[in-house]
């Protein structure tokens, strides 16, 4: 979904953000990646994680199920398929958490708590854009400031689309925005597409100056 192979990714410092309870940062760190994930959900314990991560899935499950039409499956066969990979991911991060606690870093956006530029890059997905039907302009903006703040060359960001599959005003704000601060804006399309028109990531680089 970021349009990105091993190679891209080894040895790069990399922020996951939010992480969420995936898979990434675990499988990122085995192929020579050095990959923190942070997300709100990482305040819990692992084993609080892993329950509400169940409960997570099996009540995104039922909202794609009702709502089949607003996917692609391509990607996915069926819903059960796309249970069975959820799940799977789930148990990935959560065993990684118990063997590496310290990859996954409680944070609450748009707040960080790393340092300037400790990142070569920052990949988000599924935050921004997703839930701009309640996360406004103002605060998109100031997660970005907060992700150029902690990441030295790249910004990418996955999908363009709210959840109805709509590319929301925030998109062109943050474009704008990104422009005015000195990075350069890329919109490519990704060969993972599950959601409908969710198949582009936006890719920020920093300008040298």
């Amino acid at each position: 979904m970021f349009n990105l192979d091993e190679r891209a990714l080894s040895g790069r410092k990399i922020l996951d953000c939010p992480g969420g309870a995936c898979s990434f940062a675990a499988g990122a760190n085995k192929h020579g990646s050095d990959v923190i994930a942070a997300d709100i959900v990482y305040y819990h314990d692992t084993e609080m994680l892993y329950r509400k991560g169940i409960g997570d899935i099996i009540h995104a499950m039922e909202h794609v199920e009702t709502e089949k039409k607003r996917y692609l499956w391509t990607e996915f066969q069926s819903v059960e398929e796309l249970r069975t990979e959820r799940i799977k991911a789930l148990e990935t991060c959560a065993r990684d958490m118990r063997l590496h606690p310290e990859r996954y870093i409680p944070v609450t956006l748009p707040v960080l708590p790393f340092e300037d530029g400790q990142f070569d890059m920052t990949l988000s997905a599924h935050f921004l854009f997703t839930y701009a039907d309640r996360l406004d302009a103002d605060f998109h903006l100031r997660t970005l400031r907060e992700l150029f703040r902690v990441t030295r060359h790249e910004v990418r960001i996955f999908p363009l689309v709210d959840q109805s599959g709509r590319q929301p005003e925030h998109v062109d704000i943050l474009i704008c925005y990104a422009r005015i601060q000195g990075w350069e804006p890329d919109i490519q399309a990704v060969p993972y597409h599950f959601q409908r028109n969710a198949n582009h990531v936006l890719v920020l680089r920093k300008t040298e100056k």
